[in-house]
């Protein structure tokens, strides 16, 4: 997906120009605070009764859940969506230009703005709580304990705010960090054009910058170690979080981009596969399913798991 603004045919039709250029999801999807709700129905069945899509907007990129509804982000029509678990639209709602991340402490929740450079603060009934200044292409956001972190793209930053939305300081970390998570103590960062991972301190001091594979692009902590997705491999590797080390490594699909965790399974989005990966955490594939055109966040509920196809305009729910 172009966060510069081409056309939708062109998004989908050239895959490795949008790579360069497209935005993860995620965490929460890959956005994740190590909470993440387990789905009571394992992916990693080929049963589809229960599979539906939603069309939700145009661009829908980055998804998250508040507990009760999916929000998703929809960055060509610069607004984001309320969803309820069977699937009905509840609520759209503006945000700022090019909105792509998107996450939720259940109280609030909080959009990246890309275009505009600014992070929105909505209530869960959509009502707009505040627009605040961030770093240059706000990307993805993670919510961590009471602090909101935000990745800037184009500024080669993280951001971290208090849950009022003041900023409390910016950090540096390598080029174009695109995604967030964090191992309950310390925030990840995934650089996906310096091919590493940068480890900040709460405080925001860089404790280690890793290798992480050609094009670093999702990150999802499963209580024991930190998965990266590479988008230009199609693969996926686990890393030690005390020292980055890789751990281990497996192939998934083309253009591996938004990751989470359902239990012990782990779920890595495949952007030009259309599918998901399921994976146990030794690594090991253990099925694939489809789902939508060009896919690229994912989010864990209770009742599902939540991807957004940026290419079909809606999310699919498997």
């Amino acid at each position: 997906m172009n966060t510069n603004g081409p056309g939708k045919n062109v998004l989908i039709s050239t895959l490795f120009f949008a790579a360069a250029l497209l935005l993860s999801p995620v965490v929460s999807s890959a956005q994740t605070d190590g909470t993440t709700p387990t789905a009571t129905k394992m992916p990693a069945s080929s049963d589809l009764s229960s599979a539906i899509e939603v069309a939700v907007g145009d661009g829908p990129t980055g998804v998250a859940f508040d507990g009760a509804s999916i929000w998703v982000t929809n960055q060509f029509s610069n607004s984001v969506v309320k969803v309820a678990s069977n699937g009905a639209v509840l609520g759209r709602y503006a945000t700022g230009k090019n909105p792509i991340g998107v996450a939720s402490d259940g109280v609030s929740v909080w959009v990246a703005n890309n275009a505009d450079n600014t992070l929105t603060k909505l209530s869960t009934d959509g009502a707009s709580l505040g627009t605040f200044a961030v770093g240059n292409g706000p990307q993805a956001v993670l919510i961590a304990g009471k602090y909101i972190w935000v990745a800037n793209e184009k500024g080669d930053s993280v951001t971290k705010l208090s849950s009022a939305g003041a900023v409390l300081g910016t950090f540096r970390v390598g080029r174009r960090p695109v995604a967030l998570a964090t191992d309950g103590t310390n925030i990840w960062v995934a650089n996906n054009k310096s091919n590493s991972v940068t480890k900040l301190s709460a405080a925001g001091a860089v404790l280690g910058t890793y290798a992480a594979g050609d094009g670093p692009f999702g990150l999802a902590f499963d209580g024991t170690g930190i998965w990266v997705t590479n988008f230009f491999s199609g693969s996926v590797m686990k890393l030690n979080p005390s020292d980055g080390s890789v751990v281990a490594k497996a192939v998934v699909g083309d253009g591996a981009s938004g990751i989470a965790i359902n239990g012990s399974y782990i779920l890595v989005v495949n952007n030009g596969s259309n599918s998901i990966s399921v994976l146990g955490k030794d690594g090991t594939v253990l099925n694939t399913l489809k789902v939508g055109i060009s896919p690229y966040g994912i989010a864990v509920t209770a009742g599902g798991i939540w991807v957004t196809n940026s290419g079909s305009d809606s999310i699919s729910r498997r």
